[in-house]
């Protein structure tokens, strides 16, 4: 047969050759699992116990404690729980801690005025931001391990605890209430707030004892930015009435951004001057500041405290010219000084929130994985996404506890903190620090600051999330499934309300990974001129009577189908000898019968039950038309699966090649003496001798 390479080079299995060195000579029989396990050995596995065998990583986790039964385990376990006993005795003093102390400082400053904004958006007074300020950021200090990570009130999460808060604990229809009414309305909802935290530090704790830190991979990046830019926008249109002066309930719910609008267009004439203005000056003054902190970042030695300076003003203006009783201007009123008593959230309310909980737990550790790992890797050291959890569910578990509602890392503090010069979670105290400052003394000084100014605050601390659509242009260059990811959870997100929408976003996300994976086609290997490699065979040799196929993707329920077209295709399976039509394609015609088939599995990362059952049938299918199958390359998951479903009663274990090479010297060896079993070439080639 002219054009076969390499007939020669591979004697049958009775010859000879220097199989311990096979560079070194051109002669070496080809290789089946049975063979080379027989030669080389395999994979050495630990005998476990069966209940081992069923929960993994469980018991290796309880390895991982009873080992610290001895000093020096327990000394490693202590370390891995409280990072702090790891860095601290290595922290560089002299060069880390003034760059900790004004980055902690400075962002605490921005914690006050963003802290008691955000508070606005859970629906609860504003002293309680500053409570979600102190505590989690005290916490994750001491427990996480993110060098650059600061923690504390996040818009998303705000916004999603809101939405909870409304619907459990709607605001009456009537519209002056008095203040025992009022305190007792606050106290219901903080609760409400406060149950959520706890619901999600417990989630995220159970998370974190079941190992499940991998779970923030299912939240991709699309999904995460889209949600991001779409919560901006319902941020920006929830503040809508605190920017115009109007006292309107908030809307929750599908659709409630669209409802919100059409409320304020329809109390527009109702609007209070006095509030626009302050509104409008402080935009002014708030947006041109971040845009001069981006902008001039590498200049400037310290970001510009926009936020401080608007509530300085704004206070002293309000106090001067007494707005709040001349123009009824809705200020902050009184932050109670000191910390609330330690009180245990109302357990009855958890399995109303469990499912606000579940998303906000899924979101904090997802955005807080994601930030923590983009610093880790810029300023070179790990992080440990199981102890992230740990420290994040900690931190909204205990500060329920303090009334405090759900928490997590932000984006703006955490570059803010970056840009001042912060080195290790050291910068944490220090702010910490300086809110504590806020509760103890300096709270009275609040008491005049317009709620108008809170909600400028909210709007200009999306300003990033806001921006993040300029990289949909780049986005859809790079891959258009991942612009429609982005589009899907975005519209969701706008359209519905935030936890449908991340439910949307990451269904849509998981089935467009199920639908390439159903897409993926057979591809038909030849072999390169001149080498022993196997490539697609579009400048490759095709052999005559041999088919070398390659199936790049698991073998599911889900793949079965088209796994099986395209095997009837290639190999003429189907109704019909001489004419088939391809998947998706037109009638063809088959050049000639295959004699013989190599099923590159290499691509294959698993196999479940229905796809093993597939590959089974077509083993049989194959004998009874009288092509010779061969497999190669199976992992040991799928060759363990294929063998539970009865793949060795159809072929026998040398039909089985450690490689695409090792199978296509076999079958060319058996094309050219006319044979299509193991034992007949076996018997041509010693007759050849």
């Amino acid at each position: 047969m002219s054009g076969i390479q390499g007939t020669r080079t591979y004697p049958g299995a009775g010859d000879t050759s220097d199989l311990k060195y096979p560079l070194g000579t051109r002669l070496r029989e080809a290789l089946t699992e049975a063979r080379f396990h027989q030669l080389f050995g395999g994979e050495e596995q630990e005998p476990e116990l069966p209940a081992e065998r069923r929960f993994p990583r469980l018991f290796g986790l309880w390895r991982l404690r009873t080992r610290a039964c001895s000093g020096t385990g327990a000394w490693r376990l202590l370390q891995a729980l409280l990072p702090p006993l790891h860095w601290l005795p290595h922290y560089r003093w002299r060069a880390w801690l003034l760059g900790d102390a004004v980055a902690g400082v400075t962002v605490g400053i921005v914690h006050v005025p963003q802290g008691m904004a955000f508070a606005l958006l859970a629906s609860v007074p504003p002293v309680f931001g500053l409570y979600t300020s102190f505590f989690p950021v005290l916490i994750y200090s001491l427990l996480g391990t993110g060098r650059h990570l600061s923690t504390g009130t996040f818009a998303i999460l705000s916004l999603m605890t809101g939405s909870a808060v409304e619907r459990l604990v709607p605001e009456p229809l009537v519209g002056n209430l008095s203040g025992t009414e009022k305190e007792q309305l606050d106290a219901q909802r903080v609760g409400v707030a406060a149950a959520v935290a706890f619901g999600s530090g417990a989630l995220m704790l159970g998370m974190f004892v079941l190992q499940l830190g991998v779970l923030s991979t299912f939240l991709s990046e699309p999904v995460v930015k889209a949600l991001t830019s779409g919560v901006a926008l319902h941020v920006l249109v929830s503040q809508l009435p605190s920017l115009l002066g109007l006292s309107l309930p908030r809307q929750i719910g599908c659709f409630s951004l669209f409802k919100t609008l059409a409320a304020v267009l329809t109390a527009l004439p109702r609007s209070s001057p006095a509030e626009l203005t302050i509104s409008a000056l402080s935009l002014a003054l708030l947006v041109p500041v971040k845009e001069l902190n981006v902008r001039f970042r590498d200049r400037l030695p310290t970001p510009i405290p926009g936020e401080v300076v608007m509530v300085l003003l704004a206070s002293v203006l309000c106090f001067t010219s007494s707005l709040d009783t001349r123009y009824h201007v809705q200020i902050v009123g009184l932050l109670p000084g000191g910390f609330p008593q330690p009180l245990l959230p109302n357990l009855a309310e958890l399995p109303r929130i469990l499912a606000d909980s579940l998303p906000i737990a899924l979101v904090t550790f997802a955005v807080s994985a994601s930030l923590a790992s983009i610093y880790a890797d810029k300023y070179s050291y790990t992080i440990d996404s199981n102890q992230e959890l740990l420290a994040h569910g900690a931190s909204n578990l205990i500060s329920s506890l303090f009334s405090c509602f759900p928490n997590s890392a932000t984006l703006a503090t955490t570059s803010l903190l970056v840009d001042a010069g912060g080195k290790t979670q050291l910068a944490g105290l220090f702010s910490c620090i300086v809110v504590l400052s806020v509760l103890l003394w300096l709270g009275p000084f609040f008491y005049y600051l317009p709620k108008a100014v809170l909600a400028c605050i909210n709007i200009s601390s999306m300003r990033q999330m806001f921006f993040q659509m300029q990289e949909l242009p780049q986005l859809w260059h790079i891959s258009r499934v991942d612009f429609a990811v982005w589009m899907v959870t975005w519209v969701a997100v706008v359209t519905l309300n935030v936890d449908l929408g991340l439910a949307v976003g990451v269904v849509f996300s998981m089935m467009t990974v199920v639908c390439r994976t159903q897409r993926v086609q057979c591809l038909a290997l030849g072999q390169a001129e001149g080498t022993e490699l196997y490539r697609p065979l579009r400048g490759s040799h095709k052999v005559p009577g041999l088919c070398i196929l390659s199936y790049p993707t698991p073998l599911y329920f889900g793949t079965r189908g088209q796994f099986r077209r395209n095997l009837e295709w290639h190999l003429g399976l189907g109704e019909g000898e001489k004419e088939t039509s391809k998947p998706d394609g037109p009638t063809v015609a088959v050049a000639e019968p295959v004699r013989v088939v190599v099923l590159d599995f290499s691509g294959v990362t698993f196999a479940d039950a229905a796809g093993a059952r597939e590959v089974v049938q077509l083993a049989s299918r194959c004998r009874d038309a009288r092509i010779h199958l061969l497999l190669a390359q199976c992992n040991a998951s799928v060759l363990g699966t294929l063998t539970r479903a009865g793949l060795l009663d159809r072929v026998t274990p040398d039909q089985l090649f450690v490689s695409v090479q090792d199978a296509a010297a076999y079958a060319l060896g058996s094309l050219v003496r006319g044979s299509s079993t193991r034992s007949e070439s076996q018997e041509a080639l010693g007759c050849g001798k």
